[in-house]
Order: structure tokens, then C-alpha cells, then sequence
């Protein structure tokens, strides 16, 4: 009898559920195991092919009458600051976002708590306990980096870090060809700072200081206003069924 090697992927077929974006739709999703010395160079082979990570886990669509979902990554090296944006880095001028060891905190999970009641309480996420938190953190076979956003402190300069309440997280993993936003978190609660679009905005200035060409933004799903903010970041390529197509406007 013939066995797969352990870091060969193989795809399973999840049974359809209600979709999470479109009123009345079903969704079915194919996934496989990122795990093995060739995880790192397998989830960016997928994520070039439109698959996401959720833990130890690659998965994307596989509805059979819809392909609503459409992959999106920004194009950094040509990324638009507009008015807005450059409102949003000045509004958060303040603001430091410093790479910690992926690994879960109270603070963090008291954060992630407070936003999932405040704007996703009717999500798939809600239910999610400390444990679950910790799985989400720290279950990666990939190259993850865990950035936490504080005020700017007097001696940031030399420590690279920020002081006092925490303002937000990023779960971010480091590509081959760029950083994909794999969750991210932030007081909903703060008025005036957008910290949603600035945590995008940050991850497309380290991407462009780090050589890399592309930020992964996930799917986006038109007509879904929960997705409809990704197709601001503009000029972008969506994954369409002949490849990667670029998007100005």
C-alpha cells in the first residue's frame, strides 16, 4: 500500500453551510494541512493561487454556482496614497506597531474579545475562547509574525516599541512575494483613527521596506459591505478565472 509523504498536500471537500456573505447561499470550501518542512513554500504557492491560512490550515472557495469570493492582493510598489489615506497616517501619526513573539496574551485576547462582540457579533468567530485564540496564534507551520499597536513611547527610537493600552493586532505571514493580512484586530471603540485601514496602510509600508511586491487583502465580495472596503486600496489585481487581472479604479 502506498502512503503519502506527510509534507505532500492532499485536498479534501468540505460539505456545504450557509455562506457568511451572500443571504440564501450555500458554501463549500476545499482545504489541506499546511504542515511539514514544505509548509512555508506550499502556502505561497497556494496563496498565489488564491487560498487563505487559518492556523494549520489552506482552504478557498469551492462553491459550485458562485465565485463571488475573489482573491485580492495590493500592488505595493504603485499603491495610491490618497487624500484619505494620507488622513488616516496622519490621524495615527502616533501610533507604533512592533513584532512580538507569536505568542498569545491576555491583553491581546481581552482586544480580540472586545472586537468580535463590538463588530462581528453574529460571526463564526464569536463563540471562539481563550484556547481557540491561542490555536490561532500559535498554530503555524509558515513564517507568522504577531505585530502589536501601541502609542509611540520616548524611547521607540531604540526599542522599536510602543507603550501603554494596547490598540490593535496583526496575524501576518511573510511570502516569498509579499505579506498576507492573515486576521487582524482593533478597538472598535477609538473614534477618529480608522484603525482598520491604517493597519493595511502600515502592512503595505513594510511590505515596500522589505522588498516585497504585494499585500494579501483575502477575498473580496461585491455586494458584501463587510468586504466591500479592500477594493479601496487601489491599483490591486483580483484572481479571476484567467489569472491575476490589475484593477485601477
Amino acid at each position: 500500500m502506498t502512503q503519502q509523504p506527510r509534507d505532500t498536500p492532499q485536498f479534501f471537500l468540505t460539505s456545504p453551510s450557509p455562506c457568511p456573505y451572500i443571504a440564501g447561499k450555500q458554501e463549500r470550501k476545499v482545504f489541506t494541512h499546511l504542515v511539514g518542512e514544505r509548509a512555508p513554500e506550499i502556502n505561497d504557492i497556494l496563496t498565489q493561487g488564491g487560498f487563505r491560512r487559518s492556523q494549520s490550515i489552506a482552504y478557498r472557495p469551492a462553491c459550485e454556482a458562485c465565485r463571488a469570493c475573489v482573491s485580492v492582493r495590493v500592488l505595493v510598489n504603485e499603491f495610491n496614497y490618497t487624500r484619505a489615506f494620507r488622513r488616516v497616517l496622519s490621524a495615527n501619526k502616533d501610533m507604533v506597531g512592533y513584532e512580538r513573539a507569536t505568542a498569545p496574551t491576555a491583553e491581546q485576547y481581552s482586544l480580540f474579545r472586545t472586537y468580535l462582540d463590538t463588530r462581528h457579533a453574529d460571526g463564526g468567530m464569536v463563540d471562539m475562547t481563550v484556547l481557540d485564540y491561542s490555536m490561532m496564534v500559535e498554530d503555524s507551520h509558515v513564517d507568522t509574525k504577531l505585530i502589536e499597536y501601541r502609542m509611540r513611547g520616548p524611547d521607540t527610537a531604540l526599542t522599536g516599541r510602543g507603550e501603554g493600552p494596547l490598540f490593535a493586532v496583526a496575524l501576518t505571514d511573510v511570502l516569498a512575494d509579499g505579506l498576507s493580512m492573515v486576521y487582524s484586530f482593533y478597538d472598535p471603540e477609538i473614534p477618529g483613527r480608522s484603525l482598520g485601514t491604517y493597519l493595511i496602510l502600515d502592512h503595505i509600508e513594510r511590505a515596500r521596506k522589505m522588498g516585497l511586491p504585494h499585500v494579501y487583502l483575502g477575498y473580496w465580495v461585491k455586494g458584501s459591505s463587510k468586504m466591500d472596503y479592500k477594493r479601496r486600496f487601489l491599483p490591486q489585481e483580483r484572481l479571476l478565472p484567467d489569472g491575476w487581472q490589475r484593477v485601477d479604479a
